[in-house]
Parts: C-alpha cells; structure tokens; sequence
C-alpha cells in the first residue's frame, strides 16, 4: 500500500524522476521523466542509465556519463548534487535540463541506488505558444515547426526599423547543415526530412523567448538573437553547433549525426535586408571552406585564425 502510494505521488511530480541500483541500472521511471525525455518507462527499465538513453553533456559538450556523472559521483561520496545539462531526447534534439542527483542508502548508511530528479529549463513552451498563433497566419515551415522565408523577412524588417528609431540592437545567425545532400542520397528524403526536424528542434529547444528562429529554405536557418554584442551573439552560436554536434537521430538501425556551418553578425544602422543577408552568407560560407562545423560571426571564429572577415 505505502509503495503505491509513493509511486503515484511521483508519478504526478512535474519533474521528471528516476533511481538505479547501486549498478546505476534504472529500477524507477516516472511519467514526467517519459514526457520530457520521451523515452517510455519499459523501454529503459533494466538498463544502465549510462547506456546510450539520455547520454548527457555538459555546457562545453563533455559527455557526462564517460567521465563528469554527477550520479555515480553522488553515490561514491553520497553529497547531493545540481548542475545544467542538456539530455538527448528520444527523438534525437537536444534539450536543456536542470538536474539533481543524490545517493539512496539503508537505514545503515550504506548506499543501495542513487536518484536523479530533472526538469525542461527551456523557453520552448513559450515559444510553441507563439507558434501557435502564427501557423494560423501561414508564417510557419510545415515541416520543422519553426518560422519560415516570409516570416523572417517580415521580422528582419522590423527588427531593422527599430535599430534605426530607436536603437535596439540585434544579430542574426545563418546556419547551414554541413554534407546535407550526402544524408539524402544515402539515407533517402524521409531520413532528411527527420534530421530538419532534429535540428530545428535542438536550436528552438535551446533559445530565449524572445528570439527567434526561421527556417531559410532548404537545410538553412536563420535565427534573430535580440540584445547581443558580437562576443555574445559568437559564444551563442558556438553552444547551438555544440548541440547540434551532440544531437543523433535514431533511424532503422543506425544513428545520423551531423554539423552545421554558421555565420553571423551584428545589424548596423545603415543595414538593408539585402546587405545584412550577403554578410552572413560570407560569413558561414567562410566556415565551409575552412572545414565545416565552425561558427564566423564578424570577428570572433571558431579555429579559423587564418580567415580575414573585412565585410
């Protein structure tokens, strides 16, 4: 009696919950953990928490459960623990988490299993209501979810207004999935298709409210990061590629991981739609032709110290 009682109070927590054993195999599964992760409660009973399930990383994309596991560091030392995170959902994107982990001993203070409560620390519910009301307006990718061309060109331009009444700065991103093509001849368009999904998803999962994210066309997003200089705006795309690294889809039998390329720049007074998109097409072309999975955003690069950007 006392057990089910205990499960259904943390079956209704908002916070998604799971223990292991003293082996870290999951013995407990709770039904925000199933919403959050989408992972369903029999498909991860049984197995070590470390076995290819949420395969978490930290914010410089160290992955968690190789060497940093909060939880088998909690159950060695039995000191409780709290950390960001980002855990890989079920359907590939990444997703920001908070998480704490404690060790559960017996009435003799020996540890028996270990516990791990999280919960989503994205604006993406904020940002799905949003989207909401904009589909019924066609300004959103049937596909990805996200906006698309024209609603982006409808946002750069008023953006670009209040720079220049009032202004309030902005930058815009451009990202381009590395090798796409290659994923569609090898894979087939519905592969594709679900790697745009994957993507858009670990960019949108992990914005603030008030930014925004559109798909350009084809394998391109545009994303406008409102209050940013260029060291900000550089240090926010570089955690987007470091996710999008760490993403993976599932399908069939084998995991699609890919890259992107982004460029990016701060808007200027005497922008036009026209200037603002040739600088960042530069700019993420510029990651291509060093290498691929890099980020250019006016002078701040990733491992391009010999690229000269005068645009």
């Amino acid at each position: 009696m006392q057990d089910g009682f205990f499960k259904e109070l943390l079956d209704n927590l908002y916070d998604g919950v799971y223990f292991v054993d003293k082996n870290r195999i999951i013995t407990f599964w709770n039904r925000a953990a199933e919403k959050i992760t989408g992972y369903q409660s029999e498909e991860v009973l049984g197995k070590g928490c470390f076995d290819n399930i949420l395969v978490h990383v930290d914010e410089n994309g160290n992955a968690l459960c190789e060497s940093g596991c909060p939880l088998r560091a909690a159950m060695h030392d039995g000191i409780s623990r709290e950390m960001n995170a980002y855990l890989r959902h079920k359907d590939g994107h990444r997703l920001p988490v908070v998480m704490k982990v404690n060790s559960i001993k017996d009435a003799r203070g020996k540890v028996q299993g270990g516990i791990q409560s999280f919960n989503d620390n994205s604006s993406v519910v904020a940002v799905k209501e949003r989207a909401a009301d904009l589909e019924k307006m066609a300004l959103i990718d049937d596909l990805t979810g996200v906006g698309n061309r024209r609603y982006a060109d409808m946002s750069l331009q008023n953006k670009l207004a209040e720079l220049k009444r009032y202004d309030w700065n902005f930058g815009v991103l451009f990202a381009d999935i590395d090798f796409f093509k290659d994923i569609n001849d090898a894979h087939g368009h519905e592969a594709g298709d679900e790697i745009l999904k994957m993507v858009a998803q670990t960019i949108l999962s992990n914005m603030r409210s008030f930014d925004f994210i559109f798909r350009w066309g084809g394998e391109e997003f545009l994303l406008i990061i409102t209050n940013v200089d260029s060291e900000k705006l550089y240090h926010f795309a570089e955690r987007l590629r470091m996710l999008v690294q760490n993403a993976a889809l599932r399908y069939g039998s084998e995991q699609i991981k890919v890259t992107m390329s982004v460029g990016g720049t701060i808007a200027r007074s005497d922008d036009t739609l026209k200037s603002i998109m040739r600088r960042i097409d530069e700019l993420m072309y510029s990651c291509k032709h060093a290498g691929r999975n890099k980020c250019c955003v006016d002078r701040f690069q990733s491992d391009i110290d010999k690229i000269n950007i005068t645009n």
